[in-house]
Formats: structure tokens, sequence, C-alpha cells
């Protein structure tokens, strides 16, 4: 096994050690085979990166071996990796920034097998530019998601607000809706408990926004826990460290409807042939305000207490 092998990427080369190192042991994905994943989804997957401070998943010995989830950029990062400074309690943390292509395929040499992404970019941290809707199902039962997802994306057209879904490659969705960056996190997160409330209140035998599991009695959990200063999500296109080498890939919503997609339906093989037609391209060019979704969210909802009011009376 080769101790060391220079990939060139544009105009970096970049230094992979260990580049035969087995990461997926039943699919025979290597380190280097990772690393050009990475470079041939680059052109797809840095648009949703860039800017984005990421906490890094790495399992050095490969997906049956321990892993560590990694916010602080190492100090044997190369100086040309762009990293950004922030607040944290009692402190800061200087976070990866991927910019470039080389930047994901220098990732995958440090055994990175899923980047995780802010919501927000480093410029303006607190002030979110998406909010993400986890679908986790109870099971494994994709249906209840795909349900699910659909009754979401009819109760957000009512509030105008345009989304984007894609799978995580591990049991759920993520439904993606674009902000215009005024407002902060706080108002987004509260805005994200309202609408997943009213959704959870609309189909209470399905659904349900209870954080504890034994709360939930089998039903799928709305999850935004995610919408908060320093929390992340999967990046699309990221692969999941699971066997099959899934990814989190966008879909269109017309594949949500389609029974024979689920959340590990494609891999690192069967993704490279989505990339001429990328589901998310435009997905994100019309961004909405956050305040005017919760003014139309609170008369949806006093119009929802009315109906129920209405009929309970005699």
């Amino acid at each position: 096994m080769s101790a060391e092998e220079n990939i060139r990427v544009g105009r970096r080369t970049v230094a992979l050690t260990r580049p035969g190192k087995v990461l997926f042991p039943d699919d025979g994905i290597t380190k280097a085979g990772l690393a050009e994943y990475y470079r041939s989804v680059a052109p797809a997957m840095l648009p949703h990166l860039r800017g984005r401070p990421l906490m890094m998943e790495r399992r050095p010995e490969g997906i049956d071996g321990p892993a560590f989830m990694q916010k602080e950029v190492p100090a044997h990062f190369p100086d040309w990796f762009h990293r950004v400074e922030l607040p944290k309690e009692g402190g800061t943390v200087t976070y990866a920034v991927c910019d470039e292509a080389a930047a994901l395929v220098y990732l995958a040499g440090q055994a990175c097998i899923t980047p995780h992404r802010f919501l927000s970019r480093a410029d303006r941290p607190d002030h979110p530019d998406r909010m993400v809707f986890d679908l986790d199902p109870s099971g494994d039962d994709f249906g209840t998601v795909r349900t699910a997802a659909l009754r979401l994306r009819t109760l957000l057209d009512e509030l105008e607000l345009p989304t984007a879904v894609m799978t995580t490659g591990s049991r759920g969705l993520h439904v993606v809706v674009p902000l215009d960056r005024r407002a902060p996190f706080d108002e987004v997160r509260d805005l994200a408990h309202r609408i997943s409330g009213l959704l959870a209140a609309r189909h209470p035998e399905t659904l349900t926004t209870a954080p504890r599991k034994q709360a939930r009695g089998g039903r799928l959990y709305l999850d935004v826990q995610r919408n908060a200063y320093a929390q992340t999500a999967v990046a699309p296109y990221a692969v999941r460290a699971r066997p099959g080498a899934p990814v989190a890939a966008p879909l269109t919503w017309a594949e949500v409807e389609d029974p024979r997609i689920h959340a590990r339906s494609f891999t690192t093989v069967s993704v490279l042939d989505r990339l001429g037609d990328d589901p998310w391209r435009n997905a994100f060019r019309h961004p909405r305000a956050a305040r005017a979704a919760l003014r139309r969210l609170e008369a949806l909802d006093s119009g929802h207490h009315r109906q129920e009011d209405h009929a309970r009376t005699p």
C-alpha cells in the first residue's frame, strides 16, 4: 500500500496519506476512492458549501471503526484551506470552510466521510439562509416519511415558502426552505417550531414534535432542532458512513412521490448519473422572508382554531 498519493485538483496538489486505506469494507471503497467521489461531485456540491462553516465527521479506521465529530480545524491543515473563527460560549472555534474542490478532496484524505454544514454563512453566522425540517421516522418505513414530506410541502406552499428536498442517506428526508437572512436564528427556529406544530396538529395520528423517543408512540418526528446557531445538517451529496456508501441526494418532488425511492436510494456510484440534471441547481434563487411567513402562519393558525371552535359549538 502506497504511503502517499498526490492528486491534482485545479491549481492545487493534494497529498493523500494511506490512499489505499479501505473505509467501506463491504464495498471496497478506499480513501482514494472517496477523494475521487468528492472531486466528481464538487461542481454540484460546492454551491451549497461555500462560505459555510463545517463540522467534520471523521472515521480514520473506516465506517466500522470509531467516529468523532470535529469542529476545530487541526493545526496540520494546509495554509490554503479556508478557515473562519466564530464565537462560542467562553471562547471561539476555528471552523473549516470548503470553497473549492481541493478542500473536499483534502477532507476525504483526512477520512472525513461526511461533512455537515451550517445553515448560515460565516459572514452573518446568526442569520440563516436555510431552514431545515428533518423528517425522522421511528422505524425504517419510508412510506411514512414520503407522506409527511408531501404534507409538509403542502403547508409550506400555503405559507408561500419554496422548498427543496433531499434524502439523508440514512432513514429520512430533509425539507429545506431558502431564506433571505434578515431574521436571526431565534426567529427562524420559532417559525420552524410553529410550522411543525401546526402540521402535527393536522395529523396527530402519524406526526409528532416530541423530542423524547418515549413520547412519540411510533409517530414520525418533525425535527427542527438544527435551526440554531452552530448547529449543522448533512451537506447535499455527502456520503454517509453506512454499508453501500449511501449519499444525501437532492430529489425532485416527483421523485418523493415515487414508491421506488427511499432514504438510501442513491450511492457514490448511482448519484453521479444525476449531476447533469441536478434537482437543486435553481432551488435557492428566490429566498423568502421568515417574518412574512410567520405572519401568514399566524393567520392560518388562527383560522384553524376558529374552525375547531366552530366544530365544538353545539
